[in-house]
């Protein structure tokens, strides 16, 4: 299973229709996790597979949180802010667990990052248009997660769709 995951684009819908034009065909499901700052009715949101609301995001019909199942993945999807990611990911890694998700997508922090802990794979796509941190340099970041039988496979990739060789991951289940 492929899963393209991005997160606060904050109202830039171009990147939106740029990413979802060139993978919707190649990707099991296209996850965004909060602060698009679109409409509910917007037509790229009917193209996502899931979306869930942000802090920044004031159409209320967006979920809070959103749960996927793919096979044996059960992908547990939100911005963060209600789970305190700013702080760290305990709250939301107990979150995950309590739903029975094996993956736990979430935005807020603009700071990519991923992990694997407890049998949960914990991942940050970054910000696709308002990066922070480390990588802000890339302009915008978002992931492509390969999901395999023994492994989980993570490269992220910046705004002109280019893999960025330094942020591949490989955790082994």
């Amino acid at each position: 299973m492929k899963y393209l995951v991005v997160s606060d684009n904050h109202g830039d819908q171009e990147i939106l229709k740029t990413l979802l034009d060139h993978y919707s065909a190649s990707v099991t499901a296209f996850i965004h996790c909060g602060d698009s700052e679109l409409d509910y009715h917007d037509p790229l949101v009917a193209r996502m597979t899931a979306i869930v609301q942000g802090n920044m995001d004031f159409d209320r019909e967006f979920p809070i949180t959103a749960q996927l199942q793919f096979g044996a993945d059960h992908i547990f999807v939100t911005h963060g802010h209600h789970y305190g990611v700013n702080l760290g990911l305990d709250h939301l890694l107990a979150v995950a667990k309590e739903a029975g998700a094996n993956f736990a997508f979430y935005g807020h922090t603009h700071q990519l990052a991923c992990e694997y802990t407890q049998g949960v794979f914990m991942l940050n796509p970054g910000s696709i248009s308002q990066p922070r941190g480390q990588y802000a340099n890339l302009g915008g970041t978002y992931a492509l997660v390969d999901s395999q039988a023994k492994k989980i496979v993570v490269d992220y990739y910046d705004r002109q769709l280019a893999k960025v060789p330094a942020l591949h991951f490989e955790f082994n289940r």
